[in-house]
């Protein structure tokens, strides 16, 4: 998968994540199942395409030090979410039920510093590269000036309303999609030099 296709595919995936997860809870309960499985696998893909991602936004930037620093960041931040989604699945597997969920979670967050890495800090910087490296982009004219805003709003929805993800996904995507076609409108010009 080129990065084109990644800047498109990691929002509607985002997407299908959150509104499998809606769909879970239809019964009132959400996991484990196939709906938590699939909702979990569909976000975990969504983390490692945004690896291409952000090395394409830092190659735009011209590899500069605060994009250098907000991708190292970001790559953390993948990792941490990553073990999150990855731990979030085992539990799936491992347990009957969502009532036996609950006691697998508290082991897990009871290791020391699982809870701050994994839960409840790490993942953030994921979230804080994708709006430092939008904002340069907007800053040097590279996006529009409204992009900034609609990858804040991606992240902050699902804060007040878990079940805002779709919303926050949609947004997300109506602002990469813009950078997906300026690779694709690149190619030809980049082409057109080196003839």
């Amino acid at each position: 998968m080129n990065v084109r296709t990644a800047f498109v595919a990691a929002p509607l995936l985002i997407f299908a994540y959150g509104a499998i997860r809606i769909v879970d809870g239809f019964d009132g309960e959400k996991g484990p199942g196939l709906a938590w499985t699939t909702g979990h696998m569909a976000f975990m893909a969504a983390l490692v395409l945004f690896v291409p991602i952000f090395w394409e936004m830092r190659r735009r930037l011209d590899r500069n030090a605060l994009a250098t620093t907000a991708v190292a960041a970001g790559f953390v931040g993948i990792a941490c979410a990553f073990a999150q989604f990855a731990i979030d699945l085992v539990v799936g597997f491992a347990a009957a039920d969502h009532a036996a969920m609950g006691p697998l979670f508290d082991q897990v967050k009871a290791v020391p510093g699982v809870s701050l890495a994994v839960y409840d800090g790490g993942p953030f910087l994921f979230y804080i590269a994708q709006f430092v490296l939008v904002t340069q982009l907007a800053t040097r004219r590279q996006v529009r000036a409204w992009t900034p805003v609609l990858v804040l709003l991606d992240f902050t929805l699902p804060i007040i309303d878990r079940d805002l993800i779709p919303v926050g996904a949609l947004l997300l995507l109506v602002s990469f999609v813009p950078m997906a076609r300026r690779r694709e409108e690149a190619a030809p010009r980049h082409a057109l030099a080196h003839a």
